[in-house]
């Protein structure tokens, strides 16, 4: 197995960046979070280069298990999305109890998908539902209990 920051660090080398990878543990699972002065170009349109890159990394350092074992970050990006899109989930789901309708939540990758699911796994009025398939960007349901 190769270690996810001398692999991250190799592809930015490789495609010019000139930056600084910061590791740290969470409770989510190792964080790279790369600092350097062209973060949008490594963000991507709605971060879709960022989750293309850490797809990448986890593919090349754990071929056998791809979902949610690095997280690839830059300047605290992925950080701010996520208390938005805590935010967003959590209105939707104050919608689902008000109406008792349910509602399809944006296209989301694995590891958000992850942490929506995490929030109503004990909820006793609002549960959540995945649709089958492969795609890397499905749409979450979130249903009245």
């Amino acid at each position: 197995m190769r270690n996810p920051k001398d692999v991250l660090e190799m592809i930015l080398g490789y495609l010019g960046f000139v930056f600084e990878v910061e590791e740290r543990k969470t409770d989510m699972g190792l964080v790279l979070d790369i600092k350097t002065r062209e973060p949008g170009r490594l963000i991507g349109r709605e971060g879709h280069t960022l989750d293309d890159l850490q797809h990448l990394v986890n593919i090349l350092t754990h071929p056998e298990d791809v979902e949610g074992r690095v997280i690839v970050d830059v300047d605290g990006y992925r950080a701010s999305q996520q208390r938005e899109l805590i935010q967003r989930v959590k209105r939707a789901a104050r919608r689902v109890v008000e109406t008792g309708k349910p509602i399809l939540l944006e296209p989301m990758n694995s590891f958000d998908r992850r942490q929506v699911h995490q929030m109503f796994k004990d909820d006793p009025k609002v549960m959540s539902c995945s649709p089958e398939g492969n795609s890397r960007y499905k749409r979450i349901e979130l249903r009245p209990r």
